[in-house]
Order: structure tokens, then C-alpha cells, then sequence
């Protein structure tokens, strides 16, 4: 049975990996994932907002006016908050470089095609295989169109596509007008892969304190729908890799990914509630479920149910809503 499948044009041993997530600040827990399997090893971010607070260099005169512009810096954690700071990020994707034998995907967090964009060249320098570039932007300003919230995701991706040679995937949030439009720009572009999808965190409210203060919900598999529906629809029709990510914690979500047309399948809530081994768990089921169904390859079976594929192509598009709405009873 031949699990193998190509990520960002590289060879990997099957499709499941990590995706970016704190896991990975720490080598012993880097190594065991390997151990447990992981086909690559993905990064959590480094934001926008560290790098130009390193290069401001004055964080108290940055703090000073941070609430004179819109999107202000205090309102991001302090540097001492960050896992890792831009210098100690780079040495980090060497250190796991050394350690493990398995491609390392580095990836950068922002919103804006700006001098920030040179970490990325770095992490290039400091041994990256590839770059998921992790678009996460909410669009608040009420002047700012649809069109002008695209033009700044294809602006920054085709900024740092431009300024490496190893492979770029973007990583980005289904809330765009035209979702599919915007991928078939990407990819036109040239970025290497697209991993669908962000999460964004939806702060919360404490009414006694009246703040707004963090809120973090891990995923279940009843969020990987949405995933399955995008992939199914871009398969086939880009010539990009795609990844799922968000809402994998069984081997039956692993296989729908891959039949839906997911090239890599990243996981991370599952990985935080059960450890590492829990990679090697869901490699298992995969293979004994494709076993029991006579498949003889992941190639085989990726994509079989996408659109393009489906034998009832409607059930991804308005048909199947009506039917949906009918169902109950």
C-alpha cells in the first residue's frame, strides 16, 4: 500500500503532519512527533507585529503612541508573551533542522506587503523546506472593500513568492466574497499551496470587568465540513497542493480530507488533547480502513469525491441546501 503523496512539490511518506501550533517550541516534543510519524513538521507564526516591534526597537515609544493608528501594538501580547522572538525563531528552524530528518515548514503571520516580509528569506537562510505564509486579517474598516481586502492577500503572497525559491502554500480564512476567485488568483500567481482553513479566535466578553479578553475553543471534527466542501470544490481545478487543516481528530477525517482532494492533512487539536502518539493512532486507522476497501494508494483515493469527481456533483452546491433544509424531522 503505497501512502506517499507530494506537499509543496515535496516527497512526503503519507499526508498526515502537525500543523502550526506550540508544539513545536519544544525539541523533545518536536523528536516524538517524528517518532509518532509526522510526514513534516509545521511551525507556529511569527507575526507581523513581533518583527516590527524588533525593528522599532524602542518599545516604550512604541506603546507611547500605539493608540495614535488603528491597528495598535498594545493591543498584542508583550514580546516576554511571545514563545519565541524573531531572532530566536530562525535559530529554532535550525535546531529542529539538526533534529529531525523530516522537511520543516516555517510560517509567517501578517497583512501587509511591507519590509517584514524579509524574515521570510531568512527562514529560507535558516533552513526552511517551504513557507506557509498565514493570512489572518479581519477587515473592520467600513470603507474597505471586498475587492481591496483580496488585493491585499494577493499583494502580500505574490511579495513573498517573489522573494524565495523555496515553495510558498497560504494559509487563509473562507470569508471572502468569491472564495474560489480568489484561490484560482493564488494559484495563478504561483504560490505553491493553499491550506484551508485559519481559525479565527473569537475574543470574549467578561461582563464584571468589562473586558475583552481571550477566548480559545479547540476544534472538533464537526468543523472540518467547511474544509471538505472548499477542498472539493478547488480540486482539480488548481494547480496548486491543498491542505486541510481544522476539525481533524479521527482517521475518518483524515480520509474525507483526502477524498475531498487534501494532498497534506494538518492536525493540531487533537494533537494537544491526546500528545504526539496521537498521529500514529490516526496513521493507523488510514491504513487499516484503505486495506479493508482494497485501495491500493493515497493517489487513488485523493479527490475521489470532489466535485469535479463526485457522482452527485450538486450535493456540494445549491441543490444539495434545499435537500438539507428537508431532511430534518
Amino acid at each position: 500500500m503505497d501512502l506517499s503523496t507530494t506537499y509543496l512539490g515535496l516527497p512526503l511518506a503519507h499526508p498526515l503532519m502537525p500543523g502550526a501550533s506550540p508544539l513545536v517550541d519544544d525539541l523533545d516534543q518536536v523528536r516524538r512527533l517524528e517518532d509518532a510519524g509526522a510526514a513534516a513538521i509545521v511551525m507556529h507564526s511569527l507575526f507581523e507585529e513581533q518583527i516590527e516591534r524588533e525593528y522599532l526597537g524602542n518599545l516604550r515609544h512604541v506603546e507611547a503612541h500605539a493608540d495614535s493608528y488603528a491597528e495598535a501594538l498594545s493591543y498584542f501580547p508583550a514580546p516576554d508573551e511571545y514563545a519565541l522572538g524573531p531572532e530566536r525563531y530562525l535559530e529554532q528552524i535550525r535546531k529542529i533542522r539538526d533534529a529531525v530528518s523530516i522537511p520543516v515548514v516555517a510560517s509567517l503571520n501578517g497583512t501587509t506587503a511591507t519590509g517584514w516580509l524579509e524574515y521570510g528569506r531568512r527562514m529560507q537562510e535558516a533552513g526552511a523546506h517551504a513557507l506557509e505564509l498565514n493570512i489572518y486579517y479581519v477587515a473592520t474598516d467600513l470603507d474597505e472593500t471586498s475587492a481591496d481586502v483580496e488585493r491585499r492577500v494577493l499583494d502580500t503572497a505574490s511579495a513573498v513568492k517573489r522573494d524565495l525559491t523555496i515553495p510558498v502554500a497560504v494559509k487563509l480564512s473562507p470569508f471572502y466574497s468569491s472564495f474560489a476567485h480568489l484561490a484560482s488568483e493564488l494559484d495563478q500567481r504561483g504560490v505553491d499551496g493553499l491550506v484551508l482553513f485559519n481559525r479565527f479566535y473569537q475574543p470574549q466578553i467578561d461582563i464584571e470587568e468589562l473586558e475583552v479578553v481571550p477566548h480559545l475553543e479547540l476544534s472538533d471534527s464537526s468543523e472540518l465540513l467547511l474544509r471538505l466542501r472548499w477542498l472539493a470544490v478547488l480540486s482539480g481545478r488548481v494547480r496548486c497542493s491543498l491542505a486541510a487543516t481544522g476539525g481533524v481528530h479521527t482517521p475518518v477525517d483524515v480520509l474525507r480530507a483526502i477524498m475531498a482532494g487534501a494532498h497534506a492533512v494538518q492536525v493540531v487539536s487533537a494533537l494537544l488533547h491526546h500528545g504526539p502518539q496521537h498521529l500514529r493512532t490516526l496513521l493507523e486507522g488510514v491504513e487499516q480502513w484503505m486495506e479493508e476497501h482494497e485501495y491500493e494508494s493515497v493517489a487513488q483515493m485523493r479527490g475521489s469525491m470532489s466535485l469535479e469527481r463526485c457522482p452527485d456533483p450538486a450535493a456540494f452546491e445549491r441543490a444539495n441546501y434545499m435537500r438539507v433544509l428537508q431532511s430534518w424531522r
